[in-house]
C-alpha cells in the first residue's frame, strides 16, 4: 500500500508529502541561510548539477507558500514548517542529532554505572535489560542518522 495522496484541504499533510528529498534539503539550506537567496546560490551551496534543478525545488517551496520572490528577484523565507522527519532530530548548536542518541547515551551511562558499582552482585535480568536497551537505542539512533534528510 503506497502513501496517501494529500487532499486539497490538508495543508499540513500536503506540505509533509511534498517536503522531502532534495526539496527538503533546499528548505533546510534556506532556513540555515537566514537571508534572501537566489537560484544560483542554492545550486552552488547544495552542489546541484544545474540552476534548473535548484529552481524546480525553489518553485515547489513557492507553491507550498514557504518562500516567495521579492521585488529584487531574490527569494525569501515566508513561513517556517516542521516536517515530520525533523521531529526525530534535536539541534545542538550547528549540529542536528537524533533524539534517540540522547537516550542511548543515558542508558549507556546507566549500564556502565551499574556494572562498575555492582560488579560483584550483578543481576542477570537487570544486566540483560540495561544492555538490551543500550543496544536498541544505539541501533535505532544509528539507523536514523543514516537516513538523515540533510
Amino acid at each position: 500500500m503506497g502513501a496517501r495522496e494529500p487532499q486539497p484541504g490538508d495543508d499540513a499533510d500536503r506540505i509533509e508529502y511534498e517536503l522531502r528529498g532534495k526539496t527538503l534539503k533546499v528548505y533546510l539550506y534556506v532556513l540555515k541561510l537566514g537571508k534572501p537567496f537566489g537560484v544560483r546560490e542554492v545550486q552552488r551551496g547544495l552542489g546541484f548539477s544545474s540552476p534548473s534543478v535548484a529552481f524546480h525545488h525553489i518553485e515547489k517551496l513557492t507553491r507550498l507558500g514557504i518562500v516567495e520572490q521579492d521585488a529584487m528577484g531574490n527569494y525569501v523565507l515566508t513561513r517556517k514548517v516542521d516536517p515530520g522527519i525533523l521531529q526525530a532530530f534535536v539541534n545542538v548548536g550547528r549540529f542536528s542529532l537524533p533524539r534517540l542518541g540522547f537516550y542511548a547515551v543515558f542508558f549507556s551511562t546507566v549500564a556502565v554505572a551499574y556494572i562498575v558499582e555492582e560488579y560483584r552482585f550483578l543481576d542477570l535480568y537487570a544486566l540483560v535489560g540495561t544492555v538490551g536497551a543500550v543496544a536498541a537505542f544505539w541501533f535505532e539512533a544509528a539507523r536514523l542518522w543514516r537516513r538523515k534528510p540533510f
